[in-house]
């Protein structure tokens, strides 16, 4: 049997089954590839960020995502006597993207929202139980072989081949890339609890900083609770797989088998490590196949849909031959050097957790405790900037996450209140404070941006789109810009100073989608 299809997608965990979604939502027959016959029904991933509700919107999945997680505002850092050294996060504030700051969920539900998703859409195939055995990279495509639990072996033609099939992947060794290793490995043993009634825990994610063993304490969703307790020198991973082991290490935290029952035990390896390309001629990866996080900062699957962001938009334009292929070899150079920050911050977050001298901890506890009495609540790190892709040189803006705040418009005479995205629409969006961006559109800017699905909006406290809690005007007043151009995963590609410059970063833009490898640091700056 042999098929076609524009984009093929080896795995179906969360990142290939988003970037399948968001690809068939924009009319690209899309076949996701999957060896294992059936989900996997145990707890893996458990958070996702703020920004990562965006990409859920996108999808079309927002309300079905919304209703499966536990959102956790805050978290702590406590000492071996229970004093709070650091905290993160404040009740009741919304973050950048409308979502909660931070999401916890059960990921065999998820993987069901998504798959019923994907299956609905008429331009989206998944296949499960066939593995993928030889992948034969043309001028033009990718000629794709799997073979199912029978033997029976099939073929897959596609113009692009993305993998999405994890840490071992498959697709990455076929590419013969080279992957950097930092080296770091730490055992930790993982308990995810299924509690037998409602309790409530306060706050929902801490770490406990005891020298005698670092633990993290989250949110494995609803109803659930996951522990991460590190192995010491010791102990042998066969005893801390037995059941017995858990629950003695658990009884600490008031937990036993009359509260709960153990979903899953398990001892990871916790990794640091990532490709150092991310693109060979028509193959492409995400996710664990192009990165392994370790997991203190929670940034291994919301990188991953992040990867998906980027690379579904940047394919519909190459596909829809609206920019070359050359575009996508910025979908690396802008995500990678996210990724490595990000594993920094999780690097340093653990040597600063992960202290086993007690000498150490106690001079430690000092330091957190001074910081914290000078600044009661100590923020999380800046977040990370993509690297240099397709944005706005010289603008100092370009690559910050741009805000998703709630608004009120009419719709077709409709009045609507919400998140932007879902009332005002999504992908490239030019937002304006003074007027609509698009009245400052030449003709021609104005069918090229129309030729992108772009959306444009005047956002404020009396315009058309109304900024219902100030979030628009809080960025506004704190860059000094009047007018911002989104890319389609949220980003910004640049800011203009005031309403004319909606026409220069529109004429920019199409610049650099003709032209992407060719851009000069020069192109296209603003400082109107």
């Amino acid at each position: 049997m042999r098929e076609r299809c524009e984009v093929a997608i080896v795995g179906a965990g969360p990142v290939g089954l988003v970037l399948a979604i968001l690809l068939a939502r924009r009319g690209w027959r899309t076949a996701v590839l999957e060896r294992w016959p059936r989900p996997y029904p145990l707890p893996r991933a458990v958070h996702f960020d703020h920004e990562i509700g965006r990409i859920f919107q996108a999808a079309g999945v927002a309300d079905e995502v919304r209703a499966l997680c536990d959102p956790a505002c805050t978290s702590e850092w406590r000492n071996a006597a229970g004093e709070t050294l650091l905290a993160f996060g404040r009740e009741g504030v919304a973050s950048l993207s409308g979502w909660p700051g931070s999401n916890m969920f059960h990921q065999p539900d998820l993987e069901r929202v998504l798959e019923r998703r994907l299956r609905a859409l008429d331009c989206g195939a998944l296949r499960r139980g066939v593995e993928v055995f030889e992948l034969e990279p043309r001028a033009r495509g990718v000629r794709v072989r799997a073979r199912d639990a029978a033997g029976e072996v099939s073929e897959l033609e596609a113009d692009w081949l993305v993998g999405c099939d994890g840490a071992n992947s498959a697709v990455r060794r076929s590419m013969h890339v080279p992957v950097e290793d930092l080296g770091l490995e730490a055992d930790w043993l993982i308990v995810d609890l299924l509690l037998r009634r409602e309790r409530r825990f306060r706050p929902k994610n801490w770490l406990l900083c005891d020298p005698a063993r670092p633990v993290t304490a989250i949110s494995g969703g609803p109803g659930r609770r996951r522990f991460e307790l590190m192995r010491l020198p010791h102990e042998s991973v066969e005893a801390l797989h037995e059941p017995r082991t858990a629950w003695e290490l658990l009884a600490p935290f008031d937990l036993s088998p009359a509260d709960a029952l153990i979903e899953r035990q398990a001892v990871y390896s916790f990794r640091a490590r990532w490709a150092e390309s991310w693109r060979a001629g028509r193959l492409l990866i995400a996710g664990d196949a192009a990165h392994l996080l370790p997991p203190l900062a929670g940034q291994g699957l919301s990188s991953g849909l992040r990867d998906a962001a980027t690379l579904a938009w940047q394919l519909d334009l190459v596909l829809a031959r609206r920019a070359p292929e050359a575009l996508l070899a910025t979908y690396g150079a802008e995500r990678l050097p996210h990724v490595r920050s990000l594993i920094a911050v999780s690097i340093d977050l653990g040597r600063l957790f992960c202290v086993t001298d007690r000498e150490e901890a106690l001079a430690r506890d000092a330091h957190l405790a001074a910081l914290r009495r000078a600044n009661e609540r100590s923020p999380l790190p800046s977040p990370p900037r993509m690297g240099q892709g397709t944005t706005l040189a010289g603008d100092r803006y370009a690559g910050e996450l741009f805000v998703q705040g709630r608004v009120a418009a009419r719709v077709w005479g409709v009045p609507r209140t919400g998140l932007f995205d879902d009332v005002v629409g999504r992908g490239w969006a030019l937002v304006g404070a003074d007027r609509d961006p698009a009245d400052d559109l030449t003709p021609e800017q104005r069918r090229f941006f129309g030729s992108l699905g772009g959306v444009s909006a005047h956002v404020g406290p009396d315009a058309p789109v109304v900024d219902v809690d100030g979030r628009y005007a809080a960025f506004f007043a704190r860059t000094g810009r009047r007018v911002a151009l989104q890319r389609p995963d949220f980003h910004l590609f640049g800011t203009g100073k005031d309403p004319a410059g909606a026409g220069e970063l529109v004429s920019a833009l199409a610049r650099q989608l003709a032209a992407p490898s060719s851009v000069g640091a020069d192109e296209g700056q603003l400082d109107r």
